[in-house]
């Protein structure tokens, strides 16, 4: 059962260091303004402070006065402290502290790209890998995050840059206000990584599935999680190396006000997910040929681990909430808890028994708020909820894209009339429709059948209200759709001008690949 609804609303404080944006239509200058703080609560209150390394949550009105320590960014595990055991009520309030008024409203994008040597077009090894991160980080001022000996990801104020685990370079950008600095930032960190990269003869591919090296070719990076998942994901499905390896996406995470906003943007991200893959298609070979897709990246979701990827059609039951999520997640089971440096081997196990000190790898142990964290990192369906949502279904491109992508979904969810309008034109969608087209796009495209005609004709409805959405902001950011305009006018996915180029120019080939998608 949901939770009741009013238990979500927002109380509002001023918030002496909180700043508001506001665009001009006939101008990009920004001025600023005081704004409110949003304190988002159930049966409790929160409150939350920045003390130190870590993020004080007090919940004065919970039974026993309880207090728990969260450091910022896990796995943190060695800086938590935890004075009493954690309940399903707090897991509910963690999601729940996601709650934003719209002025605070922010754009986060994470890109991610396949590293590969010039000249042999080989994937680039950790120790190259290290090498560029090292490089990033001294000529750019970045910060190392460290595992063990091994140096992992750099990250820069709010920003990050990590390694999935076959190597893929992953920016997760900052939360943002607009567009145009969404995209500034992507075309600071590709300068950055070019700058050091091309004195090194690394280049980097901007594409949804790496298109010549067999799973055997792919360098393993040193992170302990990655070996968990490594040895776990052939025992729920067959192409969960795939995408742990060999797939890249890019994807942008965005707020909501309160729990029946997050229910709303929900359903209709979910719902045009498919629409949003078919647009962003652009993963049509595997191992130097073409696949039968134009997503192989989204079609592995299909058969990595379906206790935790999918379509989630409980979100559209009228039920749905942040409880109800929350007892999702409980049953999506485990792969590690992160103890002492190091992580341990949870895969299989219940989080239900964690959160009663029964988990078998650390029996009598209980959970902070950062394992619970960790534990919705691991949760992998088309749009997943932490204390925001992120919209999962696009392959990764080429950088104009990488801007294309958040421009689509904010004019959607971040303008009312447009999420309505969504919602409207999905409500009668059903089950089974949504489920087909999960499964048909990542062949098909634009060209899956729905109803009485092709899905690039609800795609030519949804994008002009993305447009739309973006045109009522008022920081002319419409121009960021240009880049799928056409491919929505025509039809035609960018995998499919790839197999052209394929067998019309470069003579069965993929490795002009390489060059085409460069950054």
């Amino acid at each position: 059962m949901a939770l009741i609804p009013r238990l979500y609303t927002c109380q509002n404080f001023q918030s002496e260091m909180a700043s508001g944006l506001q665009c001009n239509a006939n101008s990009m200058m920004i001025s600023l303004r005081p704004k409110v703080e949003v304190v988002c609560y159930s049966s409790f209150v929160r409150s939350a402070k920045r003390k130190q390394q870590g993020l004080r949550l007090e919940f004065p009105e919970v039974e026993r006065g309880r207090q728990v320590t969260v450091a910022a960014s896990p796995p943190a595990e060695d800086t938590t402290v935890l004075t009493q055991p954690l309940t399903k009520e707090d897991l509910v309030a963690y999601l729940a502290s996601g709650c934003k008024q719209k002025e605070q409203w922010r754009i986060g994008t994470e890109h991610e790209k396949f590293g590969f040597e010039v000249k042999t077009l080989r994937p680039i090894s950790y120790e190259q890998i290290a090498a560029l991160l090292n490089g990033i980080a001294e000529r750019f001022e970045w910060d190392k995050i460290m595992e063990g000996d091994h140096v992992i990801g750099l990250k820069q104020g709010k920003q990050s840059i990590s390694l999935e685990p076959g190597g893929q370079f992953e920016l997760s950008g900052a939360p943002l206000e607009t567009l145009h600095q969404t995209c500034a930032e992507v075309n600071s960190h590709l300068y950055q990584v070019k700058a050091v990269a091309e004195e090194m003869g690394i280049g980097f591919l901007g594409i949804g599935f790496q298109p010549k090296w067999a799973l055997k070719d792919i360098p393993i990076m040193p992170k302990g999680r990655y070996e968990i998942m490594r040895n776990y994901m052939p025992k729920v499905g067959s192409l969960g190396l795939d995408m742990m390896f060999r797939t890249c996406t890019v994807q942008v995470n965005l707020d909501f006000s309160s729990e029946s906003d997050m229910i709303r943007k929900f359903r209709a991200g979910l719902a045009l997910q498919p629409i949003a893959t078919a647009i962003f298609a652009n993963s049509p070979f595997t191992e130097g040929k073409p696949n039968g897709f134009l997503s192989m990246r989204s079609h592995i979701w299909t058969d990595t681990d379906n206790n935790r990827a999918g379509m989630l059609p409980f979100v559209f039951d009228d039920s749905f909430g942040f409880e109800a999520y929350v007892d999702y997640a409980l049953d999506v089971p485990m792969y590690f808890v992160y103890r002492k440096k190091k992580y341990i081997d949870c895969s299989g196990m219940s989080f239900r028994d964690f959160l009663h000190g029964k988990l078998p790898a650390i029996p009598g142990e209980l959970p902070t708020l950062v394992d619970w964290e960790n534990h919705l990192t691991t949760i992998f369906p088309e749009v997943r909820l932490k204390r925001y949502l992120e919209m999962r279904g696009a392959d990764g491109g080429p950088w104009r894209r990488l801007c294309a992508l958040p421009a689509f979904w904010v004019g959607l969810l971040y303008d009312e009339i447009s999420l309505q309008s969504v919602l409207d034109m999905t409500a009668d969608w059903t089950k089974e429709e949504r489920q087909t087209l999960r499964i048909k796009v990542p062949v098909l495209g634009l060209k899956t059948p729905f109803r009485s005609g092709l899905l690039r004709n609800v795609a030519e409805d949804v994008l002009a209200l993305a447009k739309d959405g973006l045109e009522r902001r008022l920081c002319k950011e419409a121009g960021f759709l240009n880049e799928v305009t056409e491919v929505v006018a025509t039809g035609v996915t960018p995998a499919e001008k790839l197999l052209e180029m394929y067998n019309r120019d470069w003579g069965c080939s993929v490795d002009p690949v390489f060059q085409e998608l460069l950054y």
